[in-house]
């Protein structure tokens, strides 16, 4: 990238990394809709628009193992870096990731 190019992405503080629970997940409300961010296991952060490809379901209150997500409708396991569906429901649509990135122990979202 061009050192002269400025990063077009608006980035939000939404709170401290300690807010979100290490295999848990925070709710974010928008006016977008609402965002789903996550905590792993070891210390990742996601984020993703909270509904399932599958049904809409709030994917902030499913349950965090490894670096996913099962839906707590259908259970379906949805991949928190890419938002995609694994395993047998792989290709079969796509939850959005949303810019996030973590500074000094605050959660930043980003909008372009």
């Amino acid at each position: 990238m061009n050192a002269l190019v400025k990063d077009p992405t608006v980035w939000t503080d939404v709170g401290a990394v300690t807010d979100v629970p290490v295999r848990g997940a925070r709710r974010i409300p928008t006016p977008e809709g609402d965002i789903a961010v996550f905590r792993t296991g070891d210390g990742r952060v996601f984020a993703l628009k909270d509904r399932c490809p599958h049904k809409g379901g709030p994917l902030s209150q499913g349950i965090v193992h490894g670096h996913a997500v099962a839906c707590p409708l259908h259970n379906w396991s949805i991949d928190l870096a890419t938002g995609e569906p694994m395993g047998a429901d792989r290709g079969k649509g796509c939850t959005p990731v949303v810019p996030l990135k973590l500074e000094s122990g605050r959660l930043l979202l980003g909008r372009v």
